[in-house]
Protein backbone atom coordinates (compact mmCIF):
# COMPACT_ATOMS: atom_id res chain seq x y z
CA UNK A 1 0.00 0.00 0.00
CA UNK A 2 1.23 3.52 -0.85
CA UNK A 3 1.21 6.36 1.26
CA UNK A 4 -2.07 8.08 0.09
CA UNK A 5 -1.34 11.79 -1.66
CA UNK A 6 2.18 11.66 -1.74
CA UNK A 7 3.02 15.43 -0.62
CA UNK A 8 5.36 17.20 -3.53
CA UNK A 9 7.46 18.98 -1.11
CA UNK A 10 9.05 21.53 -4.23
CA UNK A 11 6.10 23.46 -3.76
CA UNK A 12 5.75 26.84 -1.34
CA UNK A 13 2.88 24.99 0.79
CA UNK A 14 3.66 25.04 4.52
CA UNK A 15 4.62 21.49 5.67
CA UNK A 16 4.60 20.72 9.38
CA UNK A 17 5.77 17.16 10.63
CA UNK A 18 3.77 15.36 13.11
CA UNK A 19 5.75 12.74 15.23
CA UNK A 20 2.68 10.16 15.12
CA UNK A 21 4.17 7.73 17.66
CA UNK A 22 5.10 10.01 20.46
CA UNK A 23 1.75 9.84 22.39
CA UNK A 24 -0.12 7.79 24.82
CA UNK A 25 -2.53 6.71 22.19
CA UNK A 26 -0.21 6.77 19.43
CA UNK A 27 -0.46 6.99 16.19
CA UNK A 28 -4.01 6.83 16.56
CA UNK A 29 -4.88 10.24 17.98
CA UNK A 30 -2.43 12.13 15.70
CA UNK A 31 -3.44 10.96 12.25
CA UNK A 32 -7.14 11.69 13.45
CA UNK A 33 -5.63 14.92 14.51
CA UNK A 34 -3.88 15.72 11.77
CA UNK A 35 -7.21 14.88 9.73
CA UNK A 36 -9.40 17.25 11.50
CA UNK A 37 -6.86 20.17 10.93
CA UNK A 38 -6.75 19.76 7.32
CA UNK A 39 -10.48 19.64 6.47
CA UNK A 40 -10.92 22.25 9.17
CA UNK A 41 -8.47 24.24 6.44
CA UNK A 42 -9.58 22.51 3.47
CA UNK A 43 -5.90 21.73 2.76
CA UNK A 44 -4.36 24.98 3.70
CA UNK A 45 -0.80 23.15 4.42
CA UNK A 46 0.81 19.82 3.92
CA UNK A 47 1.54 17.10 6.96
CA UNK A 48 3.89 14.81 7.22
CA UNK A 49 3.04 11.56 9.26
CA UNK A 50 6.73 10.46 10.51
CA UNK A 51 6.42 6.76 12.27
CA UNK A 52 5.84 3.28 11.96
CA UNK A 53 4.56 3.41 8.14
CA UNK A 54 2.44 0.18 8.45
CA UNK A 55 0.47 1.30 11.50
CA UNK A 56 -0.10 4.41 10.44
CA UNK A 57 -1.68 3.63 6.94
CA UNK A 58 -3.72 1.56 9.24
CA UNK A 59 -5.08 4.59 11.07
CA UNK A 60 -5.40 6.28 7.55
CA UNK A 61 -7.28 3.55 6.42
CA UNK A 62 -10.13 4.04 9.04
CA UNK A 63 -10.50 7.51 8.44
CA UNK A 64 -11.53 9.77 5.57
CA UNK A 65 -7.99 10.53 4.20
CA UNK A 66 -9.57 10.80 0.50
CA UNK A 67 -8.16 14.80 -0.96
CA UNK A 68 -6.14 15.16 2.48
CA UNK A 69 -2.08 16.68 1.82
CA UNK A 70 -0.60 13.69 4.21
CA UNK A 71 2.50 11.87 3.66
CA UNK A 72 4.30 9.05 5.25
CA UNK A 73 7.79 9.15 5.89
CA UNK A 74 8.81 5.97 8.01
CA UNK A 75 10.40 5.67 11.31
CA UNK A 76 10.49 2.25 12.78
CA UNK A 77 11.35 2.96 16.45
CA UNK A 78 9.53 5.44 19.39
CA UNK A 79 11.41 7.52 22.32
CA UNK A 80 9.56 6.79 25.15
CA UNK A 81 8.68 8.75 28.22
CA UNK A 82 11.58 7.11 29.88
CA UNK A 83 14.13 6.93 27.63
CA UNK A 84 17.05 9.87 28.67
CA UNK A 85 16.36 12.70 26.50
CA UNK A 86 20.35 13.01 25.20
CA UNK A 87 20.63 8.88 25.14
CA UNK A 88 18.11 8.33 22.92
CA UNK A 89 18.85 10.79 20.07
CA UNK A 90 22.48 8.74 20.27
CA UNK A 91 20.61 5.13 20.62
CA UNK A 92 17.35 5.94 18.31
CA UNK A 93 18.44 7.75 15.40
CA UNK A 94 15.47 6.19 13.51
CA UNK A 95 12.73 6.93 15.89
CA UNK A 96 9.95 9.17 14.84
CA UNK A 97 11.39 12.23 16.90
CA UNK A 98 14.96 12.26 15.43
CA UNK A 99 13.55 11.69 11.93
CA UNK A 100 10.58 14.39 12.13
CA UNK A 101 13.39 16.80 13.61
CA UNK A 102 15.96 16.22 11.12
CA UNK A 103 13.45 16.66 8.47
CA UNK A 104 13.07 19.99 9.75
CA UNK A 105 17.00 20.54 10.08
CA UNK A 106 17.02 19.77 6.24
CA UNK A 107 14.39 22.22 5.64
CA UNK A 108 12.33 19.47 3.73
CA UNK A 109 9.23 20.51 6.58
CA UNK A 110 8.74 24.14 8.22
CA UNK A 111 7.67 22.93 11.77
CA UNK A 112 7.71 20.15 13.83
CA UNK A 113 5.19 18.80 16.24
CA UNK A 114 5.31 15.77 18.65
CA UNK A 115 3.48 14.51 21.72
CA UNK A 116 6.73 12.91 22.86
CA UNK A 117 9.25 12.70 25.98
CA UNK A 118 9.48 16.35 26.62
CA UNK A 119 13.37 16.36 27.45
CA UNK A 120 13.42 14.59 24.61
CA UNK A 121 11.79 16.78 22.23
CA UNK A 122 13.90 19.75 23.92
CA UNK A 123 17.36 17.96 23.06
CA UNK A 124 16.51 17.62 19.85
CA UNK A 125 15.38 20.41 18.75
CA UNK A 126 18.30 22.40 20.46
CA UNK A 127 20.74 20.44 19.06
CA UNK A 128 19.94 19.11 15.63
CA UNK A 129 17.89 22.83 14.88
CA UNK A 130 19.99 24.79 16.94
CA UNK A 131 19.24 28.18 18.48
CA UNK A 132 18.70 31.30 16.99
CA UNK A 133 21.39 33.75 17.03
CA UNK A 134 21.19 35.77 19.84
CA UNK A 135 19.82 33.49 21.73
CA UNK A 136 21.31 31.75 25.19
CA UNK A 137 18.44 28.99 26.32
CA UNK A 138 15.49 27.91 24.29
CA UNK A 139 12.38 28.33 26.34
CA UNK A 140 9.03 26.46 27.02
CA UNK A 141 6.47 28.79 27.05
CA UNK A 142 2.92 27.45 28.48
CA UNK A 143 -0.59 29.53 28.39
CA UNK A 144 -2.55 30.41 32.07
CA UNK A 145 -5.93 31.58 31.67
CA UNK A 146 -6.62 34.90 32.97
CA UNK A 147 -8.56 38.02 33.68
CA UNK A 148 -7.34 39.47 30.51
CA UNK A 149 -6.92 36.61 28.20
CA UNK A 150 -4.27 33.86 28.32
CA UNK A 151 -0.81 34.94 29.53
CA UNK A 152 2.56 33.44 28.57
CA UNK A 153 4.75 31.44 31.61
CA UNK A 154 8.56 31.27 30.20
CA UNK A 155 9.97 28.98 31.24
CA UNK A 156 8.25 26.36 31.96
CA UNK A 157 10.53 23.68 32.19
CA UNK A 158 13.07 24.00 29.35
CA UNK A 159 15.87 25.68 31.65
CA UNK A 160 15.68 24.71 35.50
CA UNK A 161 19.11 26.79 36.71
CA UNK A 162 18.49 29.84 34.46
CA UNK A 163 20.85 32.66 34.48
CA UNK A 164 19.52 36.17 35.18
CA UNK A 165 20.41 37.15 31.14
CA UNK A 166 18.52 33.77 30.31
CA UNK A 167 15.60 35.59 31.98
CA UNK A 168 15.64 38.15 29.85
CA UNK A 169 15.77 36.61 27.04
CA UNK A 170 12.83 34.88 27.93
CA UNK A 171 10.67 37.81 28.63
CA UNK A 172 12.03 38.86 24.89
CA UNK A 173 10.75 35.56 23.39
CA UNK A 174 7.63 35.65 25.36
CA UNK A 175 6.76 38.93 24.19
CA UNK A 176 7.18 38.55 20.24
CA UNK A 177 5.29 35.61 21.14
CA UNK A 178 1.93 37.26 22.79
CA UNK A 179 2.18 40.23 20.32
CA UNK A 180 2.17 38.18 17.47
CA UNK A 181 0.43 34.84 18.36
CA UNK A 182 -1.78 36.42 21.35
CA UNK A 183 -2.85 39.52 19.77
CA UNK A 184 -1.62 41.41 22.76
CA UNK A 185 -0.31 44.89 21.41
CA UNK A 186 3.14 46.26 24.00
CA UNK A 187 2.59 43.11 26.09
CA UNK A 188 3.36 43.38 30.00
CA UNK A 189 6.58 41.42 30.83
CA UNK A 190 6.81 40.51 34.79
CA UNK A 191 9.08 38.94 36.90
CA UNK A 192 7.70 36.30 38.88
CA UNK A 193 8.94 36.84 42.77
CA UNK A 194 8.42 36.63 46.48
CA UNK A 195 7.58 40.09 45.86
CA UNK A 196 6.75 43.15 43.86
CA UNK A 197 9.49 45.45 45.59
CA UNK A 198 12.91 45.64 43.67
CA UNK A 199 14.67 44.42 46.42
CA UNK A 200 13.04 41.38 46.73
CA UNK A 201 14.12 38.14 45.60
CA UNK A 202 17.23 35.58 45.05
CA UNK A 203 20.30 36.97 43.48
CA UNK A 204 19.42 35.46 40.20
CA UNK A 205 15.99 37.15 40.03
CA UNK A 206 17.11 41.02 41.77
CA UNK A 207 20.04 40.98 38.87
CA UNK A 208 17.19 39.91 35.93
CA UNK A 209 15.40 42.61 36.97
CA UNK A 210 18.05 45.10 36.52
CA UNK A 211 18.75 44.06 33.30
CA UNK A 212 15.17 44.84 32.38
CA UNK A 213 15.35 47.92 33.83
CA UNK A 214 18.36 48.67 32.04
CA UNK A 215 16.82 47.62 28.69
CA UNK A 216 14.04 49.70 28.77
CA UNK A 217 13.42 49.86 25.05
CA UNK A 218 13.38 45.81 24.51
CA UNK A 219 10.17 44.64 26.82
CA UNK A 220 7.37 46.32 28.56
CA UNK A 221 8.42 45.36 31.40
CA UNK A 222 6.24 46.34 34.50
CA UNK A 223 8.22 44.92 37.53
CA UNK A 224 8.38 42.08 39.72
CA UNK A 225 4.80 40.25 40.19
CA UNK A 226 3.85 37.58 43.05
CA UNK A 227 2.29 34.48 41.62
CA UNK A 228 -1.51 35.79 42.83
CA UNK A 229 -1.28 38.03 39.45
CA UNK A 230 -1.12 35.52 37.12
CA UNK A 231 -5.16 34.55 37.01
CA UNK A 232 -5.59 38.17 37.79
CA UNK A 233 -4.25 38.99 34.19
CA UNK A 234 -1.48 41.51 35.43
CA UNK A 235 1.30 40.61 33.02
CA UNK A 236 0.64 39.04 29.66
CA UNK A 237 4.18 37.30 30.03
CA UNK A 238 5.58 35.89 33.24
CA UNK A 239 9.12 35.48 33.37
CA UNK A 240 10.46 32.64 35.62
CA UNK A 241 13.24 29.91 36.05
CA UNK A 242 12.30 26.51 34.29
CA UNK A 243 12.00 25.04 37.88
CA UNK A 244 9.53 27.52 39.20
CA UNK A 245 7.63 27.37 35.90
CA UNK A 246 7.18 23.94 35.63
CA UNK A 247 5.92 23.42 38.93
CA UNK A 248 3.26 26.51 37.97
CA UNK A 249 2.16 24.29 35.13
CA UNK A 250 2.03 20.77 36.84
CA UNK A 251 -0.16 22.94 39.60
CA UNK A 252 -2.30 24.55 37.37
CA UNK A 253 -3.29 21.31 34.99
CA UNK A 254 -4.70 19.94 38.46
CA UNK A 255 -7.05 22.41 39.10
CA UNK A 256 -9.98 21.46 36.64
CA UNK A 257 -10.48 17.77 37.93
CA UNK A 258 -9.85 19.46 40.82
CA UNK A 259 -13.15 21.65 40.91
CA UNK A 260 -14.83 19.04 38.92
CA UNK A 261 -14.49 16.53 41.70
CA UNK A 262 -15.56 19.67 44.47
CA UNK A 263 -18.41 20.08 42.47
CA UNK A 264 -19.64 16.26 41.77
CA UNK A 265 -19.26 16.43 45.55
CA UNK A 266 -21.73 19.10 46.12
CA UNK A 267 -24.11 17.56 43.70
CA UNK A 268 -24.20 14.80 45.40
CA UNK A 269 -25.56 16.00 48.88
CA UNK A 270 -29.06 15.85 47.44
CA UNK A 271 -31.97 16.95 44.88
CA UNK A 272 -31.43 20.75 45.31
CA UNK A 273 -27.79 20.89 45.13
CA UNK A 274 -27.76 18.28 41.67
CA UNK A 275 -30.83 20.80 40.16
CA UNK A 276 -28.38 23.98 41.15
CA UNK A 277 -25.69 22.27 39.74
CA UNK A 278 -27.63 21.30 36.61
CA UNK A 279 -28.56 24.62 35.89
CA UNK A 280 -25.10 26.31 35.98
CA UNK A 281 -23.52 23.02 34.06
CA UNK A 282 -23.18 25.62 30.56
CA UNK A 283 -21.37 28.38 32.54
CA UNK A 284 -19.36 26.22 34.57
CA UNK A 285 -18.81 24.81 30.75
CA UNK A 286 -17.39 27.38 29.23
CA UNK A 287 -15.07 28.48 32.46
CA UNK A 288 -13.19 25.26 32.49
CA UNK A 289 -13.22 25.81 28.59
CA UNK A 290 -10.53 27.76 29.50
CA UNK A 291 -8.52 25.52 31.43
CA UNK A 292 -8.70 22.92 29.19
CA UNK A 293 -4.91 22.23 27.16
CA UNK A 294 -6.91 20.75 24.25
CA UNK A 295 -7.93 24.62 23.15
CA UNK A 296 -4.50 25.38 22.48
CA UNK A 297 -3.02 21.71 22.08
CA UNK A 298 0.84 22.58 22.78
CA UNK A 299 3.46 24.64 24.08
CA UNK A 300 6.19 26.31 21.69
CA UNK A 301 9.26 25.65 22.52
CA UNK A 302 11.05 29.41 21.87
CA UNK A 303 14.43 30.11 20.34
CA UNK A 304 15.08 27.39 18.60
CA UNK A 305 16.23 27.51 14.99
CA UNK A 306 12.74 26.22 13.84
CA UNK A 307 9.24 25.73 15.15
CA UNK A 308 8.78 23.01 17.69
CA UNK A 309 5.59 22.75 19.18
CA UNK A 310 5.36 19.74 22.09
CA UNK A 311 1.97 18.28 23.51
CA UNK A 312 1.15 16.20 26.20
CA UNK A 313 1.36 12.24 25.88
CA UNK A 314 -2.52 11.97 26.51
CA UNK A 315 -3.05 14.77 23.90
CA UNK A 316 -6.57 14.14 22.04
CA UNK A 317 -7.23 14.22 18.48
CA UNK A 318 -8.45 18.12 18.73
CA UNK A 319 -5.55 18.76 20.83
CA UNK A 320 -3.05 17.86 18.32
CA UNK A 321 -5.20 19.50 15.89
CA UNK A 322 -4.33 22.88 17.72
CA UNK A 323 -0.81 22.05 17.54
CA UNK A 324 -1.01 21.68 14.00
CA UNK A 325 -2.44 25.09 13.51
CA UNK A 326 -0.08 26.23 15.94
CA UNK A 327 2.67 25.58 14.33
CA UNK A 328 1.55 26.95 11.08
CA UNK A 329 1.06 30.12 12.80
CA UNK A 330 4.15 30.69 13.99
CA UNK A 331 5.45 29.76 11.01
CA UNK A 332 3.37 32.44 8.78
CA UNK A 333 3.75 34.88 11.10
CA UNK A 334 8.22 34.73 11.24
CA UNK A 335 7.87 34.60 14.77
CA UNK A 336 12.04 33.40 14.64
CA UNK A 337 12.94 36.49 12.37
CA UNK A 338 10.78 38.63 14.97
CA UNK A 339 13.06 36.85 17.77
CA UNK A 340 16.52 37.19 15.65
CA UNK A 341 15.71 40.52 14.55
CA UNK A 342 14.96 41.94 18.36
CA UNK A 343 17.74 39.89 19.75
CA UNK A 344 20.43 41.56 17.03
CA UNK A 345 19.29 45.17 17.81
CA UNK A 346 19.95 44.67 21.68
CA UNK A 347 23.35 43.86 21.23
Amino acid sequence: MQPPNVVDHSSDRIRIAVDAMGGDFAPANEVQGAGNALKRTNNRFDVVLVGDRTAIEKELASLDAAGLSISIVHAPTVVTMHDSPVAALKQKPDSSLVVGMTLHKERKVDAFVSTSNTGAVTAASTLLLGRIPGVSRPTIGTLFPSDTGYALIADAGAVTDSKPHFLFEFGVMGSIFSEYILGKKNPRVGLLNVGEEESKGDERTKEAYKLFIQRADAVNFIGNIEGRDILKGKADVVVCDGFLGNVLLKFGESVPSFLKAKFKAYADRGIYQKLLMALLRNPLRKIFKDFDYQEYGGVPLLGVNGVTIIGHGRSTPKAIANMILRAEEMVQKKINTHIENTLRELQ
